[in-house]
């Protein structure tokens, strides 16, 4: 039997050791390899912004419903003039507010605007209203608009031009300013009371400045009320360009 003494063990060692050097064995571990991601995907162009309505500031766009998507906006020339104009937008849920309209040429009240519209002051009263109800004196031109048609939709005399008023009301559309949604235009109860005045339509222009409300040109009104849809929720949006852009 060999005899294995201190020394050989040794002998021994030195042997393995230098085995394990001439293998290659003796290199330090490699740590594990990372685990491989793929490469992120390029990033595309950013999304536009939905886009909205021209002319409009923060405060004003913020009173615009979130339900609804037509907006009737009429822009008047200034605090105190009685020029103004009305352009129908309607808001894609993904694309935002688009005009759908030309711009139409209307009148509003005599001496301009106002944020506090009082009866009789002669000024149309700013804000973003509601539209529920339509009527006049012709027969419905094909709205989807809930609509009144009587006699009683007749305006006689001048206006402040000395323009004959007859024909105003062969179309109108009531605005929900100090009013009863869901009624004839011609119903004259007034919830914020007489003194805040009421009556407040689109009507047929008569070619002069109106007491408080906004007046088209007869077939751009037609237009306008053939294209306003109760499932959008319809609303207008008036006063001068000047706070309209606040």
């Amino acid at each position: 039997m060999p005899v294995v003494n201190s020394a050989g063990r040794l002998v021994l060692a030195a042997a393995v050791g230098a085995g394990l050097l001439v293998g290659g064995c003796a290199e330090p571990p490699r740590p594990p390899a990372a685990a491989v991601r793929p490469p992120a995907p390029a990033a595309g162009p950013p999304r536009p912004a939905p886009a909205q309505v021209p002319g409009l500031g923060p405060a004003t766009r913020s009173r615009i419903p979130s339900g609804s998507s037509q907006a009737v906006v009429v822009t008047g020339d200034g605090p105190d003039s009685p020029q103004s104009t009305v352009v129908l937008y309607e808001r894609d849920p993904a694309a935002g507010w688009r005009a759908v309209s030309q711009s139409w040429p209307a009148h509003n009240a005599l001496r301009g605007w106002s944020a506090h519209h009082r009866a009789g002051d002669l000024r149309s009263p700013i804000g973003v209203y509601t539209l529920s109800d339509a009527g006049g004196r012709l027969p419905d031109p094909g709205t989807r608009m809930p609509y009144d048609q009587t006699e009683y939709f007749n305006m006689p005399g001048t206006g402040f031009l000395g323009e004959p008023l007859e024909g105003s009301f062969d179309y109108v559309v009531a605005i929900d300013y100090n009013r009863v949604p869901g009624n004839t235009p011609l119903d004259k109860r007034r919830p914020l009371g007489d003194d805040a005045g009421g009556g407040v339509w689109i009507h047929v222009d008569h070619g002069g400045p109106t007491k408080a409300c906004v007046s088209m040109d007869e077939e751009d009104l037609r237009q306008l009320l053939v294209a306003l849809d109760p499932a959008r929720a319809p609303v207008i949006v008036m006063g001068d360009a000047g706070t309209l852009g606040r």
